[in-house]
């Protein structure tokens, strides 16, 4: 089943087409990722679903509600999760208030993030629960954000270069978390360039190239193609 679909999407940054024709489907409880170089389109596409950059034509939909160019708060409120690549913490807030000001009611037949799940899920934030998210390291703030998007119950996430500028170890720890979630059923859609990391979290991909798909499928199937990984996923 298919819970976030687009459809011919084309999308702009000012006067400058970012993506042409782009199409896309997610499917319910899946790991997706988006594959690309660097300006591929990927956080684009990100971007697109959340009402953060401008679309010309095309269709996005949600359980097959039409969300196209809704305003970020109300995808938000339908069930979307955005986790920026600059993390964007609450910086003169506790860590444990920063998941306190992310908390939005979770509906009825789905168990509700709480901040003790939270450390549950990212343990060493449990023993930073009070101390200020500005004085945190990248992996800390990376752990945070994950978790205050999570404390909105989404339906879907949307992790955008989730492994990006981070130490190896903590690596690991985002993508044990995205293997977890899955599990529990939580759908994620990230774009990612760490070919590795996205073939350890991701069981579908597709690859994106200068604003549109190129190839979609399993993600073995992206991986054992040489002829992608050569054009459009090697530096």
């Amino acid at each position: 089943m298919t819970v976030l679909a687009i459809n011919g999407l084309d999308a702009y940054y000012g006067a400058a087409q970012a993506l042409f024709g782009l199409e896309l489907d997610v499917p319910q409880g899946s790991v997706t990722v988006l594959l690309g170089r660097n300006g591929a389109g990927k956080s684009t596409t990100l971007k697109a679903i959340m009402g953060l950059v401008t679309v010309g034509a095309g269709e996005i939909t949600l359980h097959g509600e039409n969300i196209t160019g809704w305003p970020p708060y109300r995808v938000n409120r339908v069930g979307i999760g955005y986790v920026p690549e600059e993390r964007r913490v609450f910086a003169g807030l506790s860590v444990l208030e920063n998941l306190t000001v992310g908390t939005r009611s979770a509906p009825s037949a789905r168990d509700a993030w709480t901040p003790a799940r939270a450390f549950e899920l990212f343990p060493p934030l449990a023993a930073l629960r009070d101390r200020l998210a500005g004085q945190l390291s990248g992996g800390e703030q990376q752990m945070l954000t994950i978790a205050r998007t999570l404390m909105g119950n989404p339906d879907i996430i949307l992790l955008d270069e989730p492994s990006e500028g981070l130490a190896p170890v903590i690596v690991q720890q985002i993508a044990a978390t995205v293997k977890t979630l899955a599990g529990d059923g939580l759908t994620v859609l990230l774009s990612e360039q760490n070919l590795r990391f996205a073939n350890h979290v991701a069981d579908r991909a597709a690859v994106i190239e200068r604003g549109r798909v190129i190839v979609a499928g399993p993600m073995r199937d992206i991986v054992a193609d040489e002829r992608v990984r050569d054009a459009y996923l090697t530096p």
